[in-house]
């Protein structure tokens, strides 16, 4: 089959890739001279940027155009597409919220109702903000008697956001209008008079997509004033790289303030009593020595949940001016296996905690001493979210999702600790034709890593089993089962699908976390690598059958893994990935990411980066496989010219027949917010590269 394939690609005649300028461009770190001959790509305002752009994409379409199999891929995705996706509600006074999708719609529909049965009324229709579907509704805060939504809007997929206010009751919007605000949610006080927000200085014209973001600050908007009146709360010139955000405590209190640096998982807590108008903003816990959120208070105790002496996180109780951990007071310790303390809120007069075991959620009940009172029993292997509300309300909502199980919405009964199926969404498929399997395979330097394995029932180990690989590895992002609509086509296709828990990610906490970044980035790639190794050994799949994908650091994943076993892999596409690593930290908030990568600003961090920066390890003259790289020309956290350099660079580069191509995808971004219309084009496109590629024949 391998040679078979390779004859195959060797008689496509060679793909006529866009000529793209080279320019004589060099940086010196720390006396090693690097070319960058590409650069002017980053520019994406100019016309030669915009006209390759142009180019590139013509020569994919066409590519795509030719692949019998891509209609016929499209029209499946957009059947199981369309059906009816709703929120799990939530309530403020005596009206619940919640989203609704009747299948195919660009954006989902914000509803209010009186009776969370009963479907009540549109509140915010996004889908009339623009004609093609690319505002989005990116946030929204509702005043304690449901009366007022400030809520943000997006626009082409770009991180920035715009703050309104509308009147529940009506649905009209007021005059309030907030600019610039970005990394932000809204809380507001809680009488109704305004809420807090984040914001950065209006960018300089021109660099709104590309500049860099720096000095977060935290504002006061007071309801029926323009921007320019808003008060400024708190910001630290001294911490340019913080980002910071404030919630309203529930008792309307307190104004907890968090300070963290890029994405780094420390945090430090400040205080605002907002009973004194003109009070000071104090340090709480304050030492960036942990990560601290907040889940309630009461009075000047504090319920908050940190990894501080607790790797994998626990819940302390902690009093106003008590800093040292030796006064805290233990209410959920840490587990004593591998669970980690995903997440916790206090809802019905309880804690309800949702622990992380291998990668997978299991749901338990707490009193407020920390007193274990129940389980939550879940259907399977799966996610859970939810578990919103006060400490006075009688029922909580909340999603429980697997690979083959789309999101069902379950009401529990707080009294009766029950819990009931509220709603079920209807798909065009049977889950019962499909299983999970959890295997646990090692890793180059022997630490075992999970890895879930979703295929149809009765899977022949014959090698021939076409596999998709995906992947993550960072930021303490843990990858746990959830539904896909493109996922499911793809497994009906009969193909494999394969999700390792990498190191770098948040899977085991702090621990699993570390031992996946800056100089021990090199750990994800070994991890991903091992897995594509076990799939083959145990012949699940084989080298010409083997696809590879991930977006945004798993863009990066996939970058690298490419660069470093281009022999490994039958087929790739990194999405929306990092590629430059030299010089991520320039633009917009590429800075916060030296947690995870480093920075080329150090010698040190210079020499690590170099050697798996997925641009600077392209070698001239190497069989790379097929790859597809996607990114979005409104793309404002990866901005798209690290995927264009690579393209440029991998393309030159160069010497086997299998194609290399770019689908720049216009007014779309990082992908939150993207409209039906786009994702469901982008999904069917990257099918149908790896039907072609892979040589897959349709059931």
């Amino acid at each position: 089959m391998a040679l078979a394939l390779t004859a195959a690609l060797s008689a496509q005649p060679p793909i006529p890739y866009p000529a793209t300028r080279k320019a004589d461009v060099v940086d010196d770190f720390f006396g090693t001279k690097v070319a960058d001959p590409y650069r002017w790509l980053e520019d994406d305002n100019s016309a030669e940027t915009k006209a390759w752009v142009e180019a590139q994409n013509k020569v994919t379409f066409a590519y795509l155009e030719q692949i019998p199999e891509r209609a016929k891929i499209r029209e499946r995705i957009t059947r199981l597409w369309d059906f009816e996706k709703y929120s799990a509600p939530f309530k403020r006074g005596k009206r619940y919220f919640y989203s609704y999708n009747t299948g195919l719609q660009n954006q989902s529909v914000l509803f209010v109702t009186e009776d969370p049965k009963a479907p009540g009324r549109v509140l915010l229709d996004p889908n009339t903000l623009s004609k093609d579907g690319t505002v989005a509704l990116s946030g929204a805060s509702f005043t304690e008697d449901g009366g007022l939504m400030a809520y943000s809007v997006s626009v082409a997929g770009s991180d920035w956001q715009t703050w309104r206010v509308r009147d529940v009751a009506t649905g009209k919007d007021l005059a309030d209008e907030i600019r610039w605000s970005k990394a932000s949610g809204a809380s507001w006080r809680k009488d109704g008079s305004g809420f807090f927000y984040s914001r950065y200085e209006t960018p300089k014209e021109g660099g709104a997509l590309t500049g860099v973001n720096n000095n977060h600050m935290l504002y006061f908007h007071k309801l029926g004033t323009p921007q320019s009146e808003d008060a400024l709360i708190y910001q630290r010139p001294d911490q340019p790289e913080w980002y910071l955000g404030g919630t309203v405590t529930d008792d309307g209190r307190w104004l907890v303030i968090t300070g963290s640096k890029g994405t780094n998982p420390e945090s430090s807590l400040f205080l605002k009593d907002l009973s004194k108008p003109d009070g000071p903003v104090e340090p709480f816990l304050d030492r960036m020595d942990a990560s601290y959120g907040v889940v309630d208070n009461e009075g000047d105790t504090f319920f908050v949940v940190t990894n501080q002496g607790a790797p994998r996180n626990r819940l302390v109780a902690i009093r106003r001016g008590q800093a040292d951990p030796a006064q805290w007071t233990p209410i959920i310790p840490q587990a004593k296996g591998r669970d980690v303390l995903e997440a916790v809120s206090l809802v019905g007069g309880r804690f309800v905690a949702t622990w992380m075991r291998d990668a997978h959620s299991v749901v338990e009940f707490y009193d407020l001493k920390g007193k274990k009172t129940g389980t939550l029993d879940l259907p399977t292997l799966g996610t859970v979210t939810g578990f919103g509300g006060r400490r006075e309300d009688t029922e909580t909502f909340y999603t429980f999702g697997s690979f083959a199980y789309p999101g069902t919405i379950y009401r529990l009964d707080l009294k009766a600790a029950k819990s009931t199926v509220f709603r079920t969404p209807k798909v065009a498929f049977r889950p019962a034709d499909y299983e999970v399997e959890q295997v646990f395979y090692p890793s180059k330097d022997g630490t075992k890593v999970p890895m879930f394995l979703v295929h149809k029932k009765g899977l022949k180990l014959d090698g021939q089993n076409p596999t998709l690989l995906y992947g993550y590895g960072g930021f303490n992002v843990s990858l746990t089962p959830a539904f896909s609509v493109s996922r499911m086509v793809w497994l009906e296709m009969g193909g494999v699908y394969a999700m390792p828990n990498l190191r770098g990610g948040g899977e085991y906490g702090l621990e699993w976390y570390d031992a996946g970044r800056k100089a021990k980035k090199q750990n994800v790639f070994d991890d991903f690598i091992a897995a594509a190794e076990w799939l083959i050994a145990h012949k699940i799949t084989s080298t010409p059958k083997l696809a590879i994908n991930g977006g945004s650091n798993g863009g990066l994943l996939v970058g690298a893994c490419l660069t470093q076993r281009p022999d490994l892999f039958g087929a790739a596409v990194p999405e929306v990935g990092v590629m430059d690593m030299l010089r991520f930290h320039k633009f917009t908030l590429g800075w916060g990411w030296k947690s995870d990568y480093g920075s080329s600003e150090t010698k040190e961090g210079f020499e690590t980066l170099m050697k798996y920066s997925p641009l600077h390890t392209i070698k001239p003259g190497t069989k790379y496989p097929p790859t597809l790289i996607t990114t979005g020309d409104h793309d404002d956290r990866v901005v798209p010219a690290h995927s264009h350099k690579f393209t440029a660079t991998l393309q030159a580069a160069q010497a086997g027949p299998a194609p290399i191509l770019t689908r720049i995808e216009t007014s779309a971004g990082h992908g939150a917010g993207k409209p039906t219309a786009k994702a469901i084009a982008e999904r069917a496109d990257v099918l149908a590269f790896l039907v072609k590629n892979l040589g897959m024949k349709l059931p």
